[in-house]
């Protein structure tokens, strides 16, 4: 089961420290060799990114900073787990490493690995 854990954190215009970056890139590291993880990527602030909106075929688009947001998307990774459960370790585990905020978890949808011939 593939699940996509999105890590919601207060804004911050600093990138992450050299103590930081070696903790996260060793425990990344671990689990790419392992499997659990499939991809991952950190976010740069709000204020180089925008919000695209589509409202009945007309699009809106807010350039960052997003002062109204308590909180946002600081990264993303693709896990591979067993379960929901596992997966819910995982993260657990994760944010040991990357400390206060949220991660919401969802599973993806995939594809089989032998679709039904037409």
């Amino acid at each position: 089961m593939k699940f996509l854990s999105m890590y919601k954190t207060p804004e911050r215009e600093t990138p992450p420290t050299q103590q930081e970056m070696e903790r996260m890139g060793k425990m990344m590291e671990e689990w790419f060799k392992s499997g659990k993880l499939l991809a991952a990527e950190g976010c740069m602030p709000t204020r180089v990114g925008a919000r695209v909106r589509q409202t009945k075929g007309q699009y809106a688009v807010t350039d960052g900073p997003f002062a109204e947001a308590k909180e946002v998307v600081g990264g993303l990774a693709i896990l591979q787990a067993p379960s929901r459960e596992a997966a819910i370790e995982y993260v657990k585990e994760f944010m040991k490493v990357a400390g206060d905020g949220e991660c919401e978890l969802r599973q993806l949808y995939e594809m089989p690995d032998n679709p039904p011939n037409k």
